[in-house]
């Protein structure tokens, strides 16, 4: 893929529902979370998750996706229950007053996958790409629904630990193959990518890897990147979370360059600006 080039395109089936990936999209992030890294305790209370919601859509986000567990370095992994009681009235909320909007939920729990896609989600994002639940690949498979497969090693409580490869980008593509491979097997059709900045990867490999993103495009399916306020960002600038989001806006832009679909982040309008801009640029 050149440097400018368009990336492919792509349409995701969603419960009978297109989404269109032929250019660049955004997927805003809700955290109904008390720890996570940037946006802990922001969003727990349905007034204030509402005017987030209905903020992200009028800005321009095509997806939503709640997380109801941090999977910030060190979080402690909760319980399918505790997620569900997070994240449920999350998605009738969603449903109910923005029935246009893609939904998509962040776990890592085959359980809460099923429950949350039954309940009117439309995308399962796993941060552990099935490896912390042996049932999620054949629970997706019989959902049949979109998956975004990320890379990670260990746990979030292990994952900072787990940074040694001899070859980043090889070692990170083999497991790409194999775990499509498998996804493929049972059935799965649409599959998402996401390369797992910040997840068992030292910030001078997060850089690395984002340069050699363009070459994950051998693997036909759509690319989503997740760089938004990351430490790879804030530790480099030597500000805070709070800060980084000029920084956040300059790397997306690089990921946009590289063959990125979907923009997952924090700030929907900055997000989609930088796509509008992107777009003239390659036009």
């Amino acid at each position: 893929m050149t440097e400018f080039e368009l990336p492919l395109p792509y349409l995701i089936n969603c419960g009978g529902k297109l989404l269109d990936l032929s250019e660049p999209i955004v997927m805003g992030i809700l955290n109904v979370t008390p720890d996570s890294f940037y946006d802990g305790k922001r969003y727990t209370e349905p007034d204030k998750i509402r005017k987030q919601i209905e903020k992200m859509v009028s800005e321009g986000a095509n997806i939503i996706d709640i997380g109801g567990m941090s999977t910030r370095p060190g979080a402690e992994i909760i319980s399918p229950e505790e997620e569900l009681k997070r994240i449920l009235p999350v998605i009738n909320e969603t449903i109910k007053f923005f029935p246009e909007v893609f939904i998509s939920v962040d776990t890592i729990h085959a359980s809460v996958a099923e429950v949350v896609i039954n309940a009117g989600a439309h995308i399962i994002n796993d941060i552990s790409g099935g490896q912390l639940d042996d049932k999620m690949f054949e629970t997706i498979a019989k959902l049949n629904v979109p998956y975004i497969l990320m890379h990670s090693r260990g746990t979030p409580q292990t994952m900072s630990k787990m940074n040694q490869y001899d070859n980043l980008s090889l070692e990170i593509l083999d497991y790409f193959i194999e775990r499509i491979g498998t996804l493929r097997g049972l059935g799965v059709k649409d599959i998402i990518i996401d390369l797992g900045f910040g997840f068992a990867k030292s910030g001078k490999q997060n850089f690395e890897l984002l340069k050699a993103m363009a070459d994950f495009k051998i693997l036909e399916v759509p690319i989503l990147v997740g760089l938004s306020r990351k430490s790879m960002i804030w530790r480099t600038l030597n500000i805070s979370p709070d800060d980084a989001l000029n920084g956040t806006t300059a790397l997306n832009m690089v990921a946009l360059q590289q063959g990125a679909n979907i923009l997952r982040v924090h700030d929907v309008k900055e997000a989609v600006e930088t796509i509008k801009l992107f777009s003239v640029l390659v036009s």
